[in-house]
C-alpha cells in the first residue's frame, strides 16, 4: 500500500510537468503542488488533492512568494521535482548576454532559489530534477541550454554532497521528448537566430529539427515513469538517462573533446546537406 506523500512540481503548464502533476495525483493520499507561470493558464482545482500556484522561474519576488505560499499550507515537502525550463538558442557570437543570464535564471538560479526556500521543510526528502542529455556536452546553438543544465546538475551534486538534511537528489537526463518546448523554443529564439548571417543553412536546420522534435520525441510518459519508479526507491542513482539518445550522449561524453567535436561537426554537416 503506498503512503501519502506530498509533492511540489513545477512547470506544470504542459509537457512532463503536466504529466507529473497528473501521475503523482492519481493516490488520492497525495497531495500536489503544482506550479504555472501563465497565471491564464492556471486550471480550476478539480482535484482535492492538487493545489495549483502562481511562479514565474525570472522573478525572485515570485518565488519567494511561491515558498510563502507553499509553506503556509504544509509543513513537509516529500519530494521536490524541478521541471521549468527554456531553450535559448544561436550562435554564441551574436547571443545577447542579457539573453544568457535569463536562460540561467530559468533553468538553474531558479530552482536553486525555491530549494533554497523549502530547504527546511525537506528534512529526509528528494530533489528530483529534470535535466537533459544536453547536459552531457555542447550542441551546437543551443549552447546556452547544455550550459544551464550543467549547471544544474553540478550545483545539485553538490547540494546531495554538503547538505546534512539526508535530502537526497536524482538527477533525470531525457532525450527528445514531444513537448511544446520545441515549438516555444522556435517562437522565442527567431527573431533573434532570423538575423545571425552567415548561418542561415545551420539554424534553418535547428529550427525544422525543433518542430520535428515536438511530435516525434519519445512521449512524457516514458519520462513520468522513471521519475514515479525513482520517487519510489530507498537508494536511487544520482542520475539516470530517458531514451537511447540520451544514452548516447552520455557514452560520447566519454571521448576525447577534440573527436567528440569532429564527429559532431560531421554529423551535423551531413544531416544539413539532407535537409
Amino acid at each position: 500500500m503506498l503512503k501519502s506523500k506530498t509533492y511540489v512540481i513545477t512547470g506544470s503548464t504542459s509537457g512532463i510537468g503536466k504529466e507529473l502533476v497528473k501521475v503523482f495525483s492519481k493516490n488520492p493520499k497525495n497531495v500536489v503542488f503544482a506550479g504555472y507561470r501563465n497565471s491564464a493558464k492556471i486550471p480550476p482545482n478539480l482535484e482535492k488533492n492538487v493545489i495549483n500556484f502562481y511562479i514565474d522561474m525570472t522573478d525572485r519576488v515570485s518565488i519567494a512568494n511561491a515558498v510563502e505560499f507553499i509553506k503556509s499550507k504544509i509543513d513537509r515537502v516529500d519530494t521536490l521535482i524541478n521541471v521549468a525550463g527554456c531553450v535559448t538558442a544561436g550562435p554564441i557570437e551574436n547571443i545577447d548576454t542579457n539573453r544568457l543570464r535569463e536562460q540561467f535564471d530559468v533553468n538553474t538560479f531558479s530552482h536553486i532559489e525555491l530549494t533554497q526556500g523549502l530547504v527546511d521543510i525537506l528534512d529526509n526528502g528528494r530533489i528530483i530534477n529534470i535535466s537533459s542529455m544536453a547536459s552531457f556536452g555542447n550542441f551546437p546553438f543551443i549552447s546556452p541550454y547544455c550550459a544551464s543544465k550543467r549547471a544544474l546538475d553540478i550545483f545539485f551534486n553538490a547540494f546531495s554532497l554538503e547538505n546534512h538534511r539526508n535530502i537526497k537528489v536524482v538527477s533525470i537526463k531525457p532525450g527528445v521528448i514531444a513537448t511544446p518546448i520545441w515549438g516555444k523554443s522556435v517562437e522565442s529564439n527567431w527573431q533573434y537566430l532570423d538575423s545571425c548571417k552567415d548561418y542561415e543553412k545551420e539554424l534553418n536546420f535547428i529550427k525544422n529539427n525543433a518542430l520535428k522534435n515536438s511530435n516525434c520525441g519519445l512521449d512524457v510518459s516514458h519520462v513520468a515513469k522513471v521519475v514515479l519508479q525513482v520517487d519510489r526507491m530507498k537508494n536511487p542513482k544520482p542520475s539516470y538517462t530517458v531514451g537511447y539518445d540520451a544514452m548516447f550522449a552520455k557514452i560520447l561524453s566519454l571521448m576525447p573533446q577534440g573527436v567528440v567535436n569532429k564527429l559532431i561537426k560531421i554529423g551535423m554537416k551531413s544531416r544539413i546537406s539532407k535537409s
